[in-house]
């Protein structure tokens, strides 16, 4: 457990995280290269390459000047720092598998000890359907689920605070104590309760994109509306775009990131305009590990009377996320990606929004009565909550959200930044390795992709396998990007705070035996 001196270094640790992307390659001792804003046709065709080609880059071109502006001695304190793993214990598979090297934690992560004791618990101590009995059981299981709603809630900054930011935020959503529409609403005091009802369950961050697109998106769009997205999205966030632009006659707008895989102000300010309706963004590419100003693209969203909706499933694993501070309208991740099990999704939206719109799934309990010809539907949450939940997996989520609490997100930070900068420098030394993304390791969040010369990203993946590392090959459900960068495939090593050094030198010494085995020695 942290103490209150690791608290304070905790909080500095994130302040540091959040600066913006030119201080952060300052920080790290590297010279941030000046902007080039390149600017694509406007609504210029998905399959256009464009300047894509600039995130791929080649080991030659970056050179070998890791010793100049105190990288040598960033690196021994990079390796230092990793060298030891107080974490690895506390995860069984790789307790069980000690010598496997998990690169894959932007796929999924692995569970902790206490995730999967905290659904066996429910298993064994509460199990039965929740929301539909009224014996001790059934309570409990319900209880378990409005408690883990309040986590999360929480955890995300949903519930407002006292502080002037956020106070201001509420004025303007129009919350006052009982969370119902009131713009005369001041800061005051806010019900937790009234906050945990805006967190939807689901299955995953896929379906609650989907509910959006089609509950929301259909709602709003019409003929000559448009939906802006970026280049970046994963298919999650892209194909219910698609499907529902063209049921609607809207159009589908790319925003085109720079050099750093980065969204600037000055693309969201072309692409956004007053016939924007919804503005829907990853908060970070799952390829290029990219961190996209979530607040800027808000504002510009805001100004024209547009909508945001962030996909959180590649941050929330790496940093804090405060919704409200954000000022997005809707915010979703997977549960799995966040040390919890595989089948919850959650998606949290501003409380009058969620209201207005109808629900995604109909049948049990989402019901608040139902005739022969008609129903009318239960308040929110359950609303959007039709069916029996993953009571177990929505309780474990709640156990994953205490672990992250337990680590400190300062803590899991400033590991993954070592291990992504000391992995990208190591890259940079083999001359048939292509780094993708920006020529900065530092603003890469817990991934890198690369792609080694002349050797397709499956064969790759394979011998790696061989050699116990565990990598992801292919297109990673974001071809529109792949192809705007000029490639079919790539490899991609993710990282989560429970790796070490000897994973990113078992990536390394595979892929030299890799070449090797299609080159010889």
């Amino acid at each position: 457990m942290n103490n209150e001196n690791s608290k304070k270094n905790e909080q500095s640790e994130i302040t540091a995280q959040e600066q913006a992307p030119e201080q952060a390659r300052e920080h790290a001792g590297e010279r941030a290269p000046e902007r080039v804003q390149e600017h694509a046709p406007e609504h210029a065709p998905e399959h256009e390459q464009s300047q894509g080609t600039m995130l791929i880059n080649s080991a030659q071109a970056h050179g070998h000047h890791h010793h100049r502006n105190g990288h040598g001695s960033c690196l021994e304190a990079d390796a230092q720092l990793i060298a030891e793993n107080p974490y690895k214990k506390r995860f069984p598979l790789l307790v069980a598998n000690p010598h496997l090297a998990f690169l894959d934690s932007a796929a999924t992560a692995q569970r902790p000890d206490c995730v999967l004791a905290a659904q066996r618990h429910f298993y064994e101590s509460m199990n039965a359907n929740p929301l539909r009995g009224l014996y001790d059981l059934s309570i409990k299981a319900t209880q378990a689920i409005e408690d883990a709603r309040a986590h999360v809630a929480r955890f995300i900054g949903a519930t407002p605070s006292a502080s002037s930011e956020n106070a201001a935020d509420e004025k303007r959503d129009g919350f006052n104590g009982s969370g119902a529409s009131d713009t005369s609403a001041t800061s005051g005091t806010f019900d937790t309760s009234n906050a945990a009802q805006e967190i939807i369950f689901g299955r995953n961050a896929s379906e609650m994109l989907n509910l959006l697109a089609y509950c929301y998106g259909e709602l709003v769009l019409h003929k000559n509306d448009e939906v802006c997205i970026s280049i970046m999205e994963h298919h999650s966030n892209l194909i219910p775009w698609q499907q529902v632009c063209r049921k609607t006659g809207a159009r589908l707008v790319y925003m085109r990131p720079d050099e750093h895989g980065i969204i600037t102000q000055d693309e969201a300010q072309r692409c956004i305009n007053e016939c924007t309706k919804i503005v829907s963004v990853t908060h970070v590419s799952n390829v290029l590990g990219s961190c996209n100003d979530i607040k800027m693209l808000a504002s510009v969203a805001h100004a024209v009377g547009a909508r945001i909706i962030v996909d959180g499933s590649q941050s929330i694993p790496h940093m804090p996320i405060r919704v409200r501070q954000l000022d997005c309208d809707f915010f979703v991740f997977s549960g799995h990606k966040l040390f919890s099990p595989l089948g919850v999704g959650v998606l949290w939206g501003k409380r009058q929004l969620l209201e207005a719109m109808p629900p995604f799934l109909t049948g049990g309990e989402m019901i608040d009565s139902v005739t022969e010809t008609s129903a009318t539907w239960a308040p929110l949450p359950e609303k959007f909550e039709a069916g029996t939940q993953d009571a177990a997996g929505i309780y474990a989520l709640s156990s994953a959200l205490s672990f992250v609490e337990e680590i400190g997100y300062a803590a899991m930070m400033k590991r993954e930044r070592a291990l992504v900068h000391y992995t990208w420098h190591a890259l940079k030394h083999l001359p048939y390795v292509q780094l993708i993304g920006s020529p900065c390791g530092r603003e890469h969040h817990g991934v890198i992709s690369f792609n080694v010369q002349g050797i397709h990203p499956h064969d790759v993946s394979s011998i790696l396998d061989m050699n116990n590392v565990a990598i992801r090959a292919g297109h990673h459900c974001a071809q529109p990007l792949l192809t705007w960068m000029g490639i079919e495939s790539c490899c991609r090593a993710s990282f989560a705070f429970y790796n070490d050094k000897s994973d990113c030198d078992a990536l390394i010494t595979g892929l030299q035996r890799v070449w090797e085995t299609f080159n010889g020695n």
